[in-house]
This record gives C-alpha cells, sequence and structure tokens, in this order.
C-alpha cells in the first residue's frame, strides 16, 4: 500500500506547540511520517531569500539539537514515524547521531555526491527527491543508488506547481530505472496525488499543516487535515477495489445467482 508522508517542514515556524498540533493531526489523519527539515542558518550562502523574507523565516524555523530529540519523542507519543530533510552532511550528522536510521535528500541536493553517499553509508533507508534533475543525474544517482535501500522521489520543483507541469508519467519512467520510487508532490489540493495512484508510488509526499493562513510561503498550498484523511481513505478503498477475484461470480452473489433468475416470469 502507498504510505503518506507529512511533510511540515518549517510551517510550525518554530513553535514546538504548533509542531505538535501538526504532528498529531498528521497521525490522526492516517500520514505514516511526519517529515521535517534540517538545516543551519550560519551555513545558509547568500541567494535571493536575503531579499523575499525567508531567510528571516529560515531563521526563526531553525531546529536546534533539542527541538530535534523534542519532535522524535512527539512523533513518538502520537504513533507516527519522524523523517527530516537534510542539506549537508553537517545535518545528516545530528539526525545519525540522534539515532535516525531513515533520512530524506532533498531535490536541491541530487547533484550533491558527496552527501547522497555519507546518507547511503551511515543510514538504514534513504529518500531521494529527484526534482531539477535532467537525464545524467538520473544516471549518476542510479550508480550510486544501485543496490542500496533507497526510494527515489519522483518531484517538480515548483512551489506551488501547476497541473501541466506535474509530469505524473515520470514516476512509470523511473521505475524502470529505480526499486521503488515514490512521488513528492507540490499542486494544491490532491487532484495529482490521486492521479499519480495510477503508477503504484510506494510513497505520497504532501505539504501539510492545520491551517493555510499560516505564515509562510508552503502554509498556503499545504493540504489540511481533512483533505490527509480523505487520501488516506481513498488509498486504503482504492486497494479493496482492486483485489482480483477472478472471472468466476463471489460467494457475495451467491442469493443473487440461485434466486434471481426469471423472479418476474412466473407462469
Amino acid at each position: 500500500m502507498t504510505e503518506l508522508i507529512a511533510e511540515i517542514g518549517w510551517n510550525h515556524m518554530g513553535d514546538m506547540k504548533l509542531a505538535e498540533e501538526m504532528i498529531n493531526k498528521a497521525s490522526s489523519s492516517g500520514a505514516h511520517y511526519a517529515k521535517f527539515q534540517t538545516w543551519s542558518v550560519d551555513r545558509l550562502k547568500s541567494g535571493e531569500w536575503d531579499h523575499d523574507g525567508r531567510r528571516q523565516i529560515y531563521e526563526k524555523a531553525q531546529l536546534s539539537y533539542e527541538n530535534h530529540e523534542l519532535l522524535i519523542e512527539l512523533c513518538k507519543k502520537h504513533e507516527i514515524n519522524f523523517l527530516s530533510s537534510c542539506f549537508s552532511i553537517e545535518d545528516a550528522s545530528l539526525l545519525k547521531n540522534l539515532g535516525q536510521k531513515k533520512i530524506k535528500i532533498p531535490s536541491f541536493e541530487i547533484r550533491n555526491a558527496n552527501l547522497i553517499k555519507f546518507c547511503l553509508r551511515e543510514f538504514e533507508h534513504v529518500f531521494i527527491s529527484t526534482g531539477t534533475a535532467n537525464t545524467k543525474d538520473i544516471d549518476d544517482l542510479h550508480k550510486l543508488v544501485d543496490g542500496k535501500s533507497t526510494t527515489v522521489m519522483h518531484c517538480v520543483s515548483s512551489y506551488p506547481c501547476n497541473y501541466e507541469n506535474a509530469n505524473l508519467p515520470r514516476i512509470s519512467k523511473l521505475s524502470k530505472i529505480f526499486n521503488d520510487v515514490g512521488y513528492s508532490d507540490h499542486i494544491e489540493g490532491l487532484d495529482a496525488a490521486i492521479a499519480s495512484l495510477e503508477f503504484s508510488p510506494s510513497y505520497i509526499e504532501k505539504h501539510f499543516t492545520i491551517d493555510n493562513n499560516l505564515p509562510g510561503r508552503d502554509n498556503k498550498f499545504a493540504i489540511l487535515p481533512e483533505q490527509l484523511l480523505f487520501l488516506t481513505k481513498y488509498i486504503k478503498n482504492k486497494e479493496l477495489l482492486m483485489i482480483d477475484h477472478g472471472l468466476n461470480y463471489q460467494s457475495c452473489e451467491e442469493t443473487s445467482r440461485r434466486d434471481y433468475q426469471g423472479r418476474f416470469a412466473k407462469v
């Protein structure tokens, strides 16, 4: 069955009480993972984020070591798996020191071979998003991860992404190269996530919030608990609908088969 990753990311804006509420809602809405992001503003290079307010957001939402410890405990409390994205070997080392067995490498680091090699060596399972990757990057990634426990995520790094850019058939193409493929969805709503099930992704990752009016870009297009719950139920129902019972009639049809033929034909 496709598992769901609720990407809380920085939507908590550094408020651990808000983070717990998001974790709780993600869990009760059926997500298998509550995912965060691990970075240090001290290592942030100059860029457009210096002029659009994102640096200030990064500073506010940055997680300390103690924050990480708390979030891991809160995930245990609310019976959901903790997961976090790393942006450098230093970030990955922090997560390793916290005893994490799984880690996510975001699309922006798809060409960071040193980080990928480190994570493949130090973690039991690595999620790797492929947004911004070209065919050479995909080929290089395949050489790195071949035989390793990984999930390669189809992704389009546009926030939010438009329908016409979703490129869902890419999931099928990646599945011919990698053993395990998921989908990291940046399109508003659930349409793309539901449509992606046509290609049987092992995971679907959706940005998640409890209030679209909270600060920050990601809160604006993230799905809400009721939407996550709908997706959870849809996936479970789809699994039931796809059970193969063969060509013969089923036991639930026994009465219909035995008694209904000719019921209006009494003479």
